[in-house]
Parts: C-alpha cells; structure tokens; sequence
C-alpha cells in the first residue's frame, strides 16, 4: 500500500470514493506480495499494480463495480506461464485479491494510517478478507473492529508479532476468533520503519556494505571512533555516520530502544580493540545478524577473547564469522555482495547454493 497511498490519502480526503485491490494471497512465482495494491481513481486514474500486467484489466472493472455497489468482494487469478511471457513477465503464478470501496465512511482510519507511516512509526493495518473491515494496530494502541471484541483480541496480538518482526501475511481465525480455526482470513500489514544495518568499522569494505545495505532498504549507520575516517563524505551511502567507540553507541542503542530483531550488524573494524567489546554486547542481543570480518585465524583469536570475556558457546555460535557466503569475493564490493547474500538467505531461509543445483520451488515459505 505504501506505493498507492499517497493518492489514496487524497481521494479520502477529498471525501471522493476510489476502488481498492489488495493482494492477500500468492502461489508460485506470482510477480506481487500480499499486501501489494492498485487504486482505480473517481475519473479512471490507476495507481499502483496487483500483478505486474497480467490481469490490471479484469481487476480494473472490479474496482470500478465496487465503487458502484459499496460491496467489497474477492476474486482470484491464474496466469499461465505463457500468458505471463506475452505481457513480459518471466513466469505464471496465481493471486487472490479483496476489492474494496475506499472513503471516509468505509476506511475511517485511512488518515491516521497515513500519519503514522509518513511519521516512521510502526503501524499495521488488520483487514478482513471476506468483508473489508479495518483494524489499526499499533504497538500500544488499536482503532476500529473486525467483528467482535473477541476477534480483535486474537487478531491484535497476533498482528503486533507480525508488525515487530516487520512481515505481512494473511491469518486465519475461526469464526470468532480462535486461533486453530478456519474460515476467517485476515490480511495483516505491517508498515515498520526499516530496519537497521549497524556497521562497525570506517573501512573501504565499510563503505561497499553501507552501499548495498542501503540498496536492501536498511536504514544504515556506520560507527567507527576515529574522527578522521568516520565522515559522511566517506560514506554518502549511509544514513547516519557515527563518532564513537562502537561497543558505547551499541549500548547506547540498545538502552535507547533502537535496535530490534530486524537489526543486523555487520563488525568490519578488523581490530580486537575495537571489534571484541562490540561483539560481546552484540552477541547477547536478541538482532537478526551478526557478523564480523577476518580470517580463520583472526576468528579463532576473537572466539578466544570473547570466551574470557564471558560470552558462551551458544552465544558464540550466533557468529557469522568469517563473514559472508562463498563467492570467491576479492574486492570490497564483491565482499558486501557476499555479506548482503548471507543476510538475505538467512532472512528467508535461503541454502546459498546455486539454484541450478536444486529442485521444487524457487522461493520457499
């Protein structure tokens, strides 16, 4: 939705009625995600996209009937291979989408979904698939009813895991809101503020890493305690660049409630006196990523400090070190793709071998 909203917000605010499709469901290689939308405006405007061409068309007419009738319904698509190929697509799938009529009356809490989202702040919006009604959570807060009193319990507590771990995806509930029922599907999506890269370590490698993380949509702070080096010149890429010793501003971070189970760190500072403190906050972190870069004789040395240190085998463990996949990387960039890569498949699940040697689905759960 975040590619759609603001012409969603002000058609709402004009008080002019548009036509909403949200994706809440995919099968195989199905171009968009849940939680992907396309608006159709009050004079045919079309904003956004549920499937990268395939079938804009038939979801246009729907959109334009529910602005008609008001009655929000569901519909379902299969694009063949071959179909997707004509429209310039790679490859087919199947999406299931709710069409909506949006307006002040339908979608009251549109404007404060808005704020929230140009404001950072971490909001998910909760909808029924079978009838479009709207619940808006917030860590502290939630606004609107799928139902009953008994539904938005269920449906808030699990919608905010989703949102502090940031994801989208469709729920199912019984009727009235048990958790091993069926029959009551709801989208939850999750717009968090991004998440964080926190490199450590004012270093070429540094620079390719704050390059790639911010590519990846990481919000991207580089720390490092020497001033000379640490300067947003050297890293136009990152979102902050921090003067300070890195093992403090972690601290710091964590105490200030900055730093979350989205959060990868990356220890590129290649220097015991500054990448072991770092590395005994980080490790006891509950973060997504850890890594730090060296040789396997430098690891071994760092697993040695970091034991007298206190730490244990399993928080030890945690460490992705000697950092990266297997790419053969050479340069400071082939490094970072090789860090990026070994961030992502852990994110996803992915294996790190090459898709020519595998079999089944590309893209897994």
């Amino acid at each position: 939705m975040r590619d759609v909203l603001e012409s969603l917000v002000k058609w709402w605010e004009a008080g002019v009625p548009v036509g909403l499709a949200t994706v809440t469901a995919t099968w195989s290689s199905a171009p968009r995600q849940p939680g992907a939308a396309m608006v159709v405006g009050p004079a045919g405007e079309v904003v956004g996209s549920v499937s990268g061409g395939c079938v804009e068309g038939a979801v246009y007419e729907l959109c334009r009937e529910v602005i008609e009738t008001g009655t929000a319904r569901t519909a379902r698509f299969g694009v063949s291979d071959d179909d997707a190929f004509e429209v310039g697509l790679t490859c087919g799938g199947t999406i299931e989408l709710l069409i909506e009529r949006v307006d002040r009356e339908s979608f009251p809490q549109l404007g404060e979904l808005a704020r929230a989202i140009v404001e950072a702040r971490p909001v998910a919006l909760l909808t029924r698939v079978d009838d479009a009604r709207h619940l808006l959570v917030t860590p502290e807060t939630r606004d609107g009813t799928l139902g009953s009193e008994r539904i938005d319990d269920a449906v808030t507590d699990d919608g905010r895991g989703l949102l502090a771990a940031g994801r989208t995806g469709v729920l199912q509930y019984g009727p009235q809101g048990e958790r091993r029922g069926e029959g009551l599907p709801v989208l939850v999506a999750s717009f968090a503020p991004p998440a964080r890269m926190l490199v450590f370590g004012a270093t070429d490698h540094a620079a390719a890493t704050a390059r790639i993380g911010s590519f990846l949509g990481y919000h991207v702070t580089v720390c490092d305690a020497r001033p000379v080096f640490a300067t947003a010149r050297r890293f136009p890429s990152a979102d902050e660049v921090v003067v300070d010793w890195p093992h403090r501003y972690l601290s710091a971070e964590v105490e200030a409630g900055r730093v979350d189970e989205r959060t990868v760190l990356c220890v590129l500072t290649h220097d015991p006196k500054f990448d072991v403190p770092v590395l005994e906050v980080a490790l006891r972190l509950p973060v997504a990523y850890v890594g730090a870069m060296g040789s396997r004789r430098t690891h071994d040395d760092r697993n040695k400090r970091l034991l007298e240190a206190g730490l244990t085998d399993g928080e030890l463990a945690r460490l992705a070190s000697p950092v990266g996949l297997d790419l053969g990387a050479r340069t400071p960039e082939e490094t970072a793709v090789s860090i990026a890569a070994e961030i992502v498949a852990l994110r996803w699940g992915g294996t790190g071998v090459r898709l020519t040697a595998t079999e089944g689905p590309i893209h897994s759960d």
